[in-house]
C-alpha cells in the first residue's frame, strides 16, 4: 500500500551520484534524521485509492506523492528533482511542478512535484 519510490531511485545511477553514498537520503516525509546531509528529497503519500470494481477485489493502487527536494543552491535543487523525475517517469506520472522556494531561516532550497503512481497489487 506504498509506491516503490525509494526502490526505484535507488535503483538510478544519477540519482545515486546526487544523494547516495552510505545510504539513500530520499526519506518517507518527517523520516529524515536532524543530523541532514544536503541535498536531500522527501516524500509523502497526498491522496490515494484502490482501483475499485463491482464485480472483484481491486487489482491496483492509485497513490499521489509529493516529492520535495532540498539543497544548498538552486542549481543543486534543480539538479536532484531532475535526477529523480527520469528514475521515476519510467514507472509513474509526474503530474505537478510545485514550488521552488528559499527557506531564509535556513538558507536552503526546495524544488516540489506530484507524482502519480499506479501499483498493481
Amino acid at each position: 500500500m506504498i509506491a516503490p519510490i525509494f526502490p526505484v531511485c535507488s535503483a538510478s545511477p544519477e540519482v545515486n551520484s546526487l544523494i547516495g553514498g552510505d545510504s539513500l537520503r530520499l526519506y518517507p516525509f518527517g523520516q529524515q534524521d536532524d543530523d541532514v546531509i544536503y541535498p536531500y528529497a522527501v516524500w509523502q503519500n497526498i491522496s490515494g485509492e484502490p482501483e475499485n470494481y463491482l464485480g472483484q477485489r481491486p487489482d491496483a493502487d492509485s497513490f499521489t506523492l509529493q516529492v520535495d527536494v532540498y539543497a544548498d543552491t538552486p542549481d543543486e535543487a534543480i539538479a536532484v528533482a531532475a535526477a529523480l523525475r527520469d528514475a521515476i517517469e519510467a514507472h509513474a506520472y509526474i503530474t505537478r511542478w510545485g514550488d521552488q522556494t528559499h527557506d531564509n531561516e535556513t538558507k536552503r532550497y526546495r524544488y516540489s512535484f506530484d507524482v502519480d503512481w499506479i501499483v498493481p497489487r
